[in-house]
């Protein structure tokens, strides 16, 4: 199925790794053009920059397509302004935005100070919010169509007994801000989704699923953790002019814990 992405250009916040290092070699193999965006890891830790080179490298190597490693800081709106900027100068005007940059401070309620919470909020839904409006504003100025996905988590709706109230209440109001982009964007060709994943098996997962794998895949009705590369083929779909007559959706892509 030819999902006409080719020489399209796309933008995937959290690009470096997990599953939106997914999403990216999802969308490169269809020819898009991608922006691997990055910031820096929750632990500040782990070099992005390396990890986002990396998947540019290998982009080009497999797929022959334009890619570019772009910093920029979700929360900020200088930094995406920038980062829009930097990657319409090299790859061209942008068609597709996938929203998957994301912040989880796991804290119970009890503890977590209104900092984190604030903070947890100003990267998944501000950030959010100001990719998609400096999408929305170049595209509406160009007379131009697009797509944008957002990527929420079936947390939205079901919450978790971890320390994730932040963070679950922050994806349930993409799932809000979806809907709402949805209907404004509509008239002018303006393709807005979301996706609900499930437990994946990440590099942030990693350390507790090794430790007890069944307990994890038990979470499941399907039975075991899902691969990024499943997530990431949907959010490709959503992507392209395949998924022309969907708009506002928010689709379950959770291995049945959702259901939905």
């Amino acid at each position: 199925m030819d999902l006409n992405l080719k020489d399209k250009v796309g933008i995937v916040t959290g690009g470096s790794r997990g599953l939106g290092k997914a999403i990216c070699f999802g969308l490169a193999a269809e020819g898009a053009k991608v922006a691997v965006n990055y910031f820096r890891s929750a632990d500040g830790k782990v070099d992005l920059a390396d990890e986002a080179a990396a998947v540019v490298e290998k982009i080009q190597a497999t797929h022959g397509a334009g890619a570019l490693a772009v910093p920029a800081d979700v929360s900020v709106e200088a930094d995406i302004v920038a980062m829009f900027d930097g990657v319409e100068k090299d790859l061209g005007p942008v068609d597709v935005l996938v929203n998957n940059a994301a912040y989880c401070p796991v804290v119970p309620t009890a503890e977590i100070t209104e900092t984190e919470w604030n903070y947890a909020f100003q990267v998944n839904v501000t950030g959010t919010f100001l990719c998609a409006r400096e999408l929305v504003r170049r595209l509406r100025a160009a007379d131009r169509t697009g797509r944008i996905v957002n990527v929420s988590s079936q947390a939205a709706f079901r919450g978790s007994r971890s320390g994730k109230s932040a963070y679950d209440a922050s994806k349930g109001a993409v799932v809000a801000f979806t809907v709402s982009l949805a209907r404004e964007m509509a008239p002018h060709g303006i393709g807005v989704n979301a996706v609900a994943p499930g437990l994946m098996s990440t590099e942030m997962l990693k350390p507790y699923v090794d430790a007890d794998p069944a307990k994890f895949n038990a979470r499941l009705p399907i039975g075991r953790l899902g691969l990024p590369e499943e997530v990431a083929n949907v959010v490709t779909f959503l992507c392209s002019d395949r998924a022309s007559f969907m708009t506002g959706a928010t689709v379950d892509v959770s291995g049945g814990m959702l259901m939905r």
